[in-house]
């Protein structure tokens, strides 16, 4: 499970640090961290889908979304008796005495 976790949040880690900082032009004297780099891919991927450029970022945002709801969920399926020993211990401290 670790290992699942790490490789997708390394690659989504790494494109949301790319993201920023290019699309900020914060380059530290790397190419692949300029703002023209960052449109240049945006164009070239514009091309090949054949949509503008500026619907791309949000859909890649919509799609880290959808993919972060299924890893959790794989997790979530994964620790359910975990989860619910801590929900039941969690409410049997609430309920009041009789």
């Amino acid at each position: 499970m670790k290992w699942f976790l790490i490789l997708w949040a390394g690659p989504v880690a790494l494109l949301i640090s790319w993201y920023g900082l290019s699309y900020y032009d914060m380059s530290f004297g790397f190419f692949m961290l300029t703002r023209q780099t960052h449109d240049l891919v945006f164009q070239i991927y514009g091309g090949i889908l054949g949509i503008p450029p500026e619907t791309i970022p949000p859909l890649v945002a919509r799609a880290i979304a959808f993919d972060s709801l299924i890893v959790f969920s794989i997790i979530a399926f994964r620790k359910r008796r975990e989860i619910a020993a801590w929900w039941r211990r969690r409410h049997q401290l609430s309920e009041p005495a009789s």
